[in-house]
């Protein structure tokens, strides 16, 4: 799943890496071991994500049109937590799919 650049900040990578491994824990406290990569050549960084990507994506069942939010809090310590949720609109309403399962 590609995602907007600006969003870069929230994953910050190690000198001279294009990725970073990360956990994000969804609405079950269920923790996905997730993975940003952006492109080492061209002019725009395309950032997606990968690791257990296509298991959440299957798991959640997820469709063409669905959105899924990826959040970041950083702890007073420092420490980054990560929440990922996926939603889906019906009649006119986004619902999150995590409360389906």
């Amino acid at each position: 799943m590609e995602f907007p650049a600006r969003s870069l900040s929230a994953f910050p990578l190690p000198d001279g890496q294009n990725s970073v491994q990360f956990v994000a824990f969804d609405m079950n406290e269920q923790q996905w071991s997730l993975k940003v990569s952006i492109r080492n050549e061209g002019r725009y960084l395309k950032p997606w994500l990968r690791g257990e990507w296509g298991d959440y994506v299957h798991q959640k069942g997820l469709q063409k049109g669905d959105k899924v939010i990826l959040t970041m809090d950083e702890e007073e310590s420092g420490e980054r937590i990560y929440r990922i949720r996926a939603e889906r609109k019906m009649f006119g309403f986004w619902y999150s799919i995590d409360d389906q399962q």
